[in-house]
């Protein structure tokens, strides 16, 4: 039963006005310039990973912190700012949000050791937190036709995967020119000028009906999410069976289960839970997550390949990934499309298979592998599966969703995204470190230390992008041979990981293409009835399986 406690008188409306066909589009690339920052903060760093890790000292485990900061607070806070958004406005938020990262770049610009880079790390998760959740919400209100809808959020699904793609361009572009500092100086402008359109092109929404501010479910949503991604980025390090492990995922497990009660008997719940009892919701939300396991670990494990591997400046490795780019921006839109005329299941199914092959090829990448061929390949389909999945199961999820509860369901949406991709990077990050050690360590030990210094032991110990700077470095005559040898079983090793790697993506994402088969509805959702649905404020007593229709 709810609890009885008083809800506040509902607020007045305030979805957006009615703009004009000129006007929807502006705000929508305003909309999307501001995910293109957040969402290239995710990503770009990666490519600044060598220059940390030679700069500030930092071993596999603390390169893996400065990309998992961003995320471990990015995913734990999208559930209470969606929340936020529809309660006290999304354009509001956003911009506090924008506000927010420009403030907490200067932190990352100015850092002197790796401490701070990763506290500013972390910071600018939370802000970021705060912009995602409302990107997507506001389209929603904006956007009331369904086809409109369908082609804002493939701009918007086009936009998010562009942005993870093209992240290691734009980090060598500027890595070319200016020193690590510059992928946290370029977010500051940028952030400004982006907050001064918002300000004028896009207007406010927020939910029309509100109750008490659910404290204890924000509270709880973010104890379970943070905790579960922290011991996640922190069990490869620790052991998946270790005492520390096991605590934190109970202790998760606890959290969300205390949530999903406390949300089914509140009467103004952060989330509305009876949204998973809809196919198209929770289905689509499991293959976005596994899409992103698959993606965020293929993109990890590439960044080694290429600058490890293949011995790729920055800006060389960005250049080589952008075919992954523009098959996510070509494949994006044009399957959100294809979705409405045949359905969102044939055309998921369809992804997570193409997804699987791709990852497949990549896995079959050996030493001497050339570009033009296996690498390219795997590329392409890894970029194109993505960009099929993440379109139409979008645009799924956010129709089953109610204009007021826009902003929540855009962070469920977001959630499953940033879960899946720090699975993926924590997952496959630690099946390759895992084979790569026990492979190279052995070699590594047996060289005298007058050959190499402790310290450079330890780093080529844990991860392939020291052949960075083994080659760079003046070899002694009688190590030279020793030497290639080692640099050659280092790049092996990392290769026989991903090989490893990339048998547990297929298998995950054959597995979710087969649930999605059988348990999502195949015919096409009636549009009036996605459209009566949307528009109710709240909708706990209407009969879930019409979406279904």
């Amino acid at each position: 039963m709810p609890h009885s406690s008083v809800a506040e008188p509902a607020a007045p409306a305030t979805h957006p006005p009615a703009l004009s066909g000129r006007g929807k589009w502006l705000a929508l690339v305003v909309i999307c310039a501001a995910e293109l920052l957040v969402v290239l903060d995710n990503t770009v760093v990666n490519v600044a990973l060598p220059s940390l890790g030679v700069q500030l000292h930092a071993g596999f485990g603390g390169l893996q912190w400065v990309v998992d900061a961003y995320t471990l607070t990015f995913a734990g806070l999208l559930l209470a700012f969606g929340h936020l958004g529809d309660r006290f406005g999304r354009r509001r938020v956003m911009m506090i949000g924008l506000a927010g990262v420009a403030v907490m770049s200067v932190g990352g610009a100015l850092a002197t050791d790796l401490g701070q880079v990763i506290a500013a790390r972390a910071a600018m998760g939370v802000f970021a937190a705060a912009v995602f959740p409302a990107t997507l919400a506001m389209i929603i209100n904006i956007f009331t036709d369904v086809r409109e809808r369908a082609i804002a959020i493939a701009a918007w699904t086009a936009m998010a995967g562009f942005a993870i793609a093209i992240g290691p361009t734009a980090g060598g572009w500027l890595l070319e020119h200016f020193s690590w500092h510059s992928v946290f100086w370029v977010n500051i402008p940028v952030a400004v000028v982006i907050m001064a359109f918002t300000r004028s092109l896009v207007p406010e929404s927020k939910a029309a009906h509100v109750g008490r501010l659910d404290v204890v479910g924000i509270a709880l949503s973010l104890l379970s999410v943070t905790t579960l991604v922290w011991t996640i980025i922190e069990a490869p390090k620790l052991g998946w069976l270790s005492a520390t492990s096991l605590v934190g995922f109970v202790f998760a497990v606890v959290c969300f289960a205390v949530f999903i009660r406390w949300e089914m008997r509140t009467s103004s719940p952060v989330l509305n839970m009876s949204l998973f009892r809809i196919r198209r919701f929770s289905l689509p939300a499991v293959a976005i997550m596994v899409a992103y396991f698959s993606m965020f670990g293929f993109l990890f494990m590439i960044t080694q390949y290429f600058q490890g591997v293949m011995e790729l400046s920055p800006l060389q490795f960005g250049l080589h990934s952008l075919p992954f780019a523009v098959a996510i921006a070509v494949g994006a839109p044009l399957a959100t499309l294809i979705a409405q005329k045949i359905g969102t299941t044939a055309v998921i199914v369809f992804g997570l298979v193409v997804m699987s092959i791709g990852m497949f090829i990549a896995g079959q990448v050996k030493v001497e592998t050339t570009y033009v061929g296996p690498v390219l390949v795997s590329m392409v389909l890894m970029g194109l599966g993505l960009a099929i999945v993440q379109g139409p199961a979008t645009e799924s999820i956010m129709s089953s969703v109610a204009l007021d509860e826009a902003g929540a369901g855009s962070a469920v949406n977001d959630t499953t995204r940033e879960a899946g991709g720090t699975l993926g990077v924590a997952v496959l990050g630690s099946v390759v470190a895992s084979v790569y050690t026990t492979k190279v360590g052995p070699r590594i030990d047996a060289i005298p230390d007058f050959l190499m210094t402790p310290n450079e032991k330890s780093f080529a110990r844990e991860s392939v992008i020291a052949v960075l700077e083994m080659v760079k470095r003046p070899t002694n005559p009688a190590f030279a041979q020793q030497k290639a040898d080692l640099i050659y079983a280092m790049k092996s090793a990392s290769l026989e990981g991903f090989a490893l790697a990339s048998y547990v993506t297929v298998s995950a994402s054959l597995f979710v293409a087969v649930a999605v088969a059988v348990f999502l509805p195949w015919k096409p959702a009636n549009e009036s009835v996605l459209l009566a649905w949307n528009s109710s404020p709240r909708h706990p007593e209407r009969k879930l399986d019409d979406i279904d229709v």
